[in-house]
């Protein structure tokens, strides 16, 4: 295999089959790398294109949504009102800097489709399923790390602060990019394992076993480097995980089972041996304790997210019945009970990323108010259940 570098955001592959791949290493937001990758196809006129897209992300791109038929308390029922509030924080992200650059997210992807289309050149879409993605980042993270990922992309989507298109180009350079990505390494380790590493592994092997002599490959700056080196290890034949490996979504561990019936359990032993050291009356008071300060905590935090005034009662009333079962969650019930009593409407959905941008848009959307209600009623709530535990032992 013999790698020619043109410069560090455009390759030329070729390998032992005499096969090659022009691969464009772009930045989602720029407008040259718009311009670049429809020069690229132009001159080189290639028999297949590859994306960095995958069947669904170019669906929701390409095609007009039919927001009737999605169900948000769907989403709070099967456990993914985090995963959700991760990928909005996220997509609101990409379209402020799609608004400072004047370039709307992922530009050059769909106009290497379109050219594609046009030209009627087979087009491959070689990169994993974004919910395979998101799913196996969030399996494979700690709760603290799941936190600062949260923290992270809604700071970033709250920021004021404006990228300027040379800022922009220069996140297309190699160092630049190894520096972003160490950094992003030592704090979110799983998350970069499976957001990047593997990532170019699929991409590279998507890319290389795509038909076609001459094929021209689109994919993100920062992606280059690993595509590259998971290229030379498929020519070689070395180990590596195949695609099917990497759409699997693990399962969680038994030690993060068991982690989530520790605390329950422990609040549950506390007022078990406060009954058994101080009699029934005491131990009555020392759960009234406990009743108090985890619906309290719950009360206030979803009072600051105006969820629905029966909504706010019923988390309230809950929460400390809730926080003793390791499966159910009141940020669950808070979401579904805030969807059912201001049903999100079309608008809501279509401005899903604009008013994502902003916190007064967290209140006003609806599908955003329901996130907001679910993730502040779980933050009250573990405050509640955290600064409850003190106050037990004092009792006992």
């Amino acid at each position: 295999m013999q790698i020619e570098k043109l410069s560090d955001t455009y390759h030329h592959i070729t390998f032992a089959d005499g096969s090659e791949v022009f691969l464009i290493g772009t930045a989602h937001v720029s407008q040259n790398s718009v311009e670049e990758v429809a020069e690229t196809i132009d001159r080189e006129q290639p028999d297949r294109i590859c994306v960095e897209l995958d069947a669904s992300r170019l669906s929701s791109k390409t095609k007009k949504q039919t927001w009737e038929d999605t169900d948000i308390r769907k989403v709070f029922r099967e456990g993914k009102g985090f995963l959700l509030l991760a990928n909005t924080a996220l997509a609101s992200f990409q379209k402020k800097l799609g608004a400072q650059t004047g370039t709307a997210p992922g530009e050059e992807l769909l106009g290497a489709v379109k050219l594609a289309n046009v030209r009627n050149i087979p087009l491959s879409l070689c990169d994993r399923d974004i919910q395979t993605t998101f799913r196996r980042a969030w399996a494979k993270s700690s709760l603290w790390n799941k936190c600062k990922l949260l923290s992270t992309l809604i700071s970033a989507a709250f920021s004021n602060e404006e990228i300027s298109k040379e800022e922009l180009e220069d996140l297309k350079n190699q160092e630049t990019l190894e520096g972003m990505l160490n950094e992003v390494a030592k704090e979110l380790p799983s998350i970069k394992e499976v957001l990047i590493d593997e990532r170019d592994i699929y991409l590279a092997t998507k890319i290389y076993t795509a038909p076609g002599q001459k094929k021209v490959a689109v994919i993100g700056a920062g992606h280059t480097k690993g595509v590259l080196s998971a290229f030379e290890k498929l020519e070689s034949n070395s180990a590596i995980k195949t695609t099917e490996e990497l759409e699997i979504v693990p399962k969680s561990k038994g030690w993060g089972k068991a982690a989530g019936y520790i605390i329950p359990t422990l609040i549950v032993v506390l007022l078990v041996i406060g009954v058994a050291m101080n009699g029934w009356d005491q131990g009555l008071k020392t759960f009234l304790y406990w009743v108090l300060v985890n619906a309290g905590g719950t009360l206030i935090a979803t009072a600051i997210s105006a969820a629905h005034p029966l909504n706010i009662l019923c988390c309230a009333v809950t929460a400390p019945f809730f926080a003793l079962n390791p499966v159910l969650g009141v940020g669950m019930l808070g979401g579904i009970l805030e969807a059912t009593f201001r049903k999100p409407k079309v608008r809501d959905f279509e401005m899903l990323n604009d008013d994502a941008m902003k916190l007064s848009g967290w209140y006003r959307n609806r599908i955003l108010h329901c996130l907001l209600v679910f993730f502040l009623s779980s933050i009250g709530s573990m405050l509640g259940t955290f600064v409850a535990f003190p106050l037990l032992i004092s009792r006992i």
